[in-house]
């Protein structure tokens, strides 16, 4: 229970003040180290051991107390900075302080907080659509490029199922040319194999990778090429996926478009192009238990990176599908 500033040790009041004089904390912060610094207090009076004799295992102690309150890592890792700035700040008294601080202080040697960390802040999980969501948002975007049959709406539709076909980052969709480029001074950064269905792209750390578009998508894509193809400015450009005018889409242009779409296809979360990433390497990890594969397809440098998708919950979603990508029996004949 954190304590009044009247109730403090007085040179925990003392190193409060100079934080706010010297210092100049903000309030909020000021507020933060006084209920760390309670807790401190607290502890020790708890345990019947005095501010001044803590050990180090008395601090590796408490911390694991904070753990077990369900205290977050962010809130412990601020909790035993606030010790251990406080425990510096006394092992620097030294003669110019007075008789009273160097009397309680002599027993301090070393800051007791010194090596001890808090617990690893848990990655958070990325945020993946179900395989039912994901097909509603796909067959949305189809359904409305079959009825439009305008520029912007084939040409998302086949975004939105290039992204979740080949699990894409972003940039690396952006970057896609209709052909490889043959001037080696401005090489493509990607291009698709429009016969053997594989997109290359230029990934982190400028390393290529080349990955199957499943035969749903590639008819996007064929679909989309066609009225590209027949848009007088389009068709001049180098760029995949380009505006009416001819320009190569923008990212920001990419997130609205899909934002939009998500909504009319009444997925209740808010969607973007990496959700859409995310998805695919959990869809098809999960299917195919094959995690250097997918470590492969999504161009990640460390299988740790890949990993994380190992610890989504998608059991659920075994049913839906036979194969390595849920999508891959829409190609069947």
């Amino acid at each position: 229970m954190s304590q009044a500033l009247a109730d403090l040790h007085p040179l925990v009041q003392e190193y409060l003040q100079e934080l706010h004089v010297l210092r100049q904390l903000s309030p909020h912060t000021l507020k933060a180290y006084r209920m760390d610094l309670s807790q401190l207090q607290t502890f020790a009076a708890e345990d019947s051991v005095e501010l001044f004799k803590v050990s180090n295992a008395h601090v590796r102690r408490w911390a694991g107390r904070l753990h077990s309150k369900n205290k977050s890592s962010r809130t412990i890792a601020r909790a035993l900075s606030a010790w251990r700035g406080w425990y510096h700040w006394l092992t620097e008294k030294d003669a110019r302080r007075d008789a009273l601080a160097g009397r309680i202080t002599q027993n301090l040697v070393a800051n007791p907080v010194d090596d001890v960390k808090a617990p690893k802040r848990l990655k958070s999980l990325p945020k993946a659509l179900s395989v039912e969501q994901v097909l509603s948002l796909i067959n949305q975007a189809i359904e409305e490029a079959a009825k439009k049959q305008d520029l912007e709406t084939v040409r998302d539709a086949a975004i939105i199922d290039l992204l979740y076909s080949s699990g894409l980052r972003l940039s690396e969709l952006l970057g896609i040319d209709v052909m490889p480029s043959k001037d080696r001074q401005h090489e493509s950064a990607g291009w698709l194999d429009w016969d053997a269905a594989e997109v290359t792209v230029l990934g982190k750390g400028g390393k290529r990778r080349s990955v199957p578009v499943g035969a749903p998508a590639m008819q996007s894509l064929r679909e989309w090429r066609t009225l590209r193809d027949q848009a007088e400015r389009a068709k001049e450009a180098d760029a995949l996926f380009v505006s009416a005018a001819g320009a190569r889409l923008s990212a920001r242009t990419v997130q609205a478009r899909l934002r939009t779409l998500a909504m009319r296809a009444g997925l209740p979360t808010h969607v973007h192009p990496h959700m859409m990433r995310h998805s695919f390497a959990s869809h098809v990890l999960q299917s195919s238990q094959d995690l250097r594969a997918v470590q492969e397809m999504l161009g990640h440098a460390s299988i740790s990176s890949t990993q994380i998708y190992t610890s989504l919950d998608f059991q659920h979603l075994a049913q839906a599908y036979d194969k390595a990508h849920p999508r891959a029996k829409a190609g069947k004949g």
